[in-house]
């Protein structure tokens, strides 16, 4: 079958974003996957929020010319993920969290996108692990129902640190939340050195997929050192009827060291994998 390939523009930080997504066209990918991280990517949230019309338009403007997709929206408030977690105890930052994912919403409508990815929160310290899940179900909740209002699907990426680290607790909370669904990453799993089999139940919950090498203890690694059978993950999600797009997403980060990889021979590497 015929699959979607889109890549992140994070991926290439040190380009600047027109020629980001200039490059990504000419590697013949079909859709980008947009970051707007506060603080560490080309497009922060505090720039494109001053005119969330103007700045989509804008976007939208630059992919058409391109001939590409905006595949999705990936948006955290800082770089640490824990300030503006959704289930911040603290209310004024839950506060700003809800404002800044309804001008999230907006901008991608207004750009031309279809699918939106937040982080899925955290546990936090001096607190019951209990009612760190609680609040973070109720926020998520409630931006499944603002995403529904702009057409929108909306996902959470269960990562390492998170208040989901684990498949079998990512599932769990999918199904606590009524039309959540998940931008499934495999490589947050491997670095823990969970098996892929621990993961194959949450490509049925997932609308957006991460495709990058990883192994145990490597959050991110090159397509020859990759442990992910990719081959396997395919033939599941044509058995299950995916059909969202499969976003390419190496970084270039000292986070967990994922700034040792050639990131343009890696993504060419994966691209056309997920081709043959």
């Amino acid at each position: 079958m015929t699959r979607k390939l889109a890549c992140a523009d994070f991926t290439f930080p040190l380009l600047r974003h027109d020629n980001v997504l200039k490059l990504i066209a000419m590697m013949e990918l079909q859709g980008v996957d947009v970051g707007l991280f506060e603080g560490r990517s080309h497009l922060w949230p505090s720039h494109e929020f001053g005119n969330v019309p103007q700045s989509a338009r804008r976007l939208k403007v630059q992919l058409d010319s391109l001939g590409l997709q905006l595949a999705d929206v990936f948006l955290q408030l800082d770089p640490d993920f824990m300030p503006y977690a959704i289930n911040q105890p603290d209310a004024a930052r839950r506060r700003h969290a809800r404002e800044s994912f309804v001008k999230t919403l907006d901008y991608a409508a207004e750009a031309g996108a279809r699918h939106v990815t937040t982080l899925p929160g955290a546990p936090f310290d001096g607190e019951p692990h209990e009612d760190s899940l609680s609040r973070a179900v109720d926020e998520l909740g409630w931006r499944v129902e603002q995403a529904a209002t702009h057409g929108i699907t909306f996902a959470i990426e269960a990562h390492v640190g998170s208040i989901v680290p684990d498949p079998r607790s990512a599932e769990a909370l999918v199904k606590q939340v009524p039309g959540l669904t998940l931008t499934l990453d495999y490589t947050h799993f491997a670095r823990q050195g969970m098996p892929d089999g621990d993961a194959e139940p949450l490509i049925r919950h997932a609308s957006h997929f991460h495709v990058r090498g990883a192994r145990n203890g490597s959050l991110q690694t090159s397509f020859k050192n990759n442990t992910i059978d990719y081959r396997r993950i395919l033939h599941v999600m044509d058995q299950t009827g995916y059909a969202g797009w499969l976003g390419i997403e190496y970084v270039w980060t000292e986070w967990e060291k994922c700034n040792e990889c050639d990131n343009l021979s890696e993504t060419i590497l994966f691209r056309d994998f997920l081709r043959s």
